[in-house]
């Protein structure tokens, strides 16, 4: 049994919305190089913690967890699109160990999955179909939330697992840092945008492609300092990098759900999904962080960061 962790930023504005080359460049740099290290641990399987952006998960039902059994990309953001390589016995095991550990999960044999699953998958490995996954979905964005903490409680029972399971697991945390995109929210939402988050699933092209517009030309003002978005906070984002390569996980995850806010943003959230990562990496033991990469990119909306860990 061997477990390693590859935590890492996203954006659906990479390749849409680009920094200037050298930063690009330096982004490229690092997801090489967390590419090299999965290639050189050669997992048979990835458990990954990510987020939804209203593309799978809706108001309809809004779980704070769930495994999938089977999952599907959605391709938004022109992504790949089509089902994923999901493990389903594996799946169903986890599910089962962490209710066992008191942790409430819901489980999906019908799995919907937006550029929070798939784009980390596409960073590092050749296809998103390469390998076996676990989809592990946490809410970040629609309220109300629990309290940071259940993401390490998840986290731990699912580690506890995938310990038990002898196999050559790679732990993915996908989201976050700092980042207030113009994702909706329900509170400030307008009956029409209100009944989308309720029930927007399977949008049509134009309505994907419109919605996709905003989001690009929301990120061109944020970029040039106009709109009411909040800024990316780098200091913020030191703190949880340095925290969680600590194994210091109550600096960040018992603060209030307001204090993310505050400090990163509306979606700053996501960093549930490295607390839950990084939790699995230390249930299995030990741990060291090998690599960091941070920038803070306006025009990705993203404190972007990629972090590689192994046990001791």
């Amino acid at each position: 049994m061997a477990v390693a962790l590859c935590a890492t930023s996203h954006s659906p504005l990479i390749g849409l919305h680009d920094p200037e080359p050298a930063v690009r460049a330096s982004v490229d740099t690092a997801l090489g190089a967390a590419r090299s290290f999965v290639e050189d641990f050669a997992p048979d399987l990835v458990v990954l913690f990510a987020p939804d952006h209203y593309n799978g998960f809706l108001y309809a039902l809004m779980p704070s967890f769930c495994i999938g059994a089977a999952a599907t990309s959605v391709g938004d953001y022109g992504l790949p699109a089509g089902p994923l390589t999901v493990d389903r016995d594996v799946a169903q095991a986890i599910a089962e160990s962490v209710l066992a550990a008191d942790v409430d999960v819901a489980f999906s044999l019908d799995m919907q999955v937006d550029h929070g699953f798939v784009q980390p998958l596409t960073f590092l490995f050749e296809a998103p179909t390469q390998i076996p996954i676990v989809p592990i979905f946490l809410n970040c964005v629609a309220e109300p939330l629990g309290p940071a903490v259940r993401a390490r409680h998840l986290g731990a029972a699912v580690g506890t697992a995938v310990a038990a399971l002898g196999r050559r697991v790679l732990v993915v945390g996908s989201g976050g840092l700092s980042h207030d995109p113009p994702v909706p929210r329900l509170a400030e939402a307008t009956a029409e945008v209100a009944h989308g988050l309720t029930h927007g699933r399977n949008p049509t092209r134009e309505q994907r492609a419109a919605r996709e517009a905003r989001t690009v030309a929301a990120a061109g003002e944020f970029a040039a300092g106009r709109g009411a978005f909040r800024p990316l906070n780098p200091e913020w984002d030191a703190l949880v990098l340095s925290s969680l390569a600590a194994g210091d996980f109550a600096a960040i995850d018992e603060r209030s759900n307001d204090w993310f806010l505050d400090e990163g943003g509306h979606s700053a959230h996501e960093v549930r999904t490295w607390i839950a990562a990084y939790a699995a990496l230390a249930a299995a033991g030990p741990y060291d962080v090998v690599s960091t990469f941070y920038r803070a990119i306006p025009e990705w909306f993203a404190g972007f960061a990629v972090t590689c860990a192994v046990q001791r």
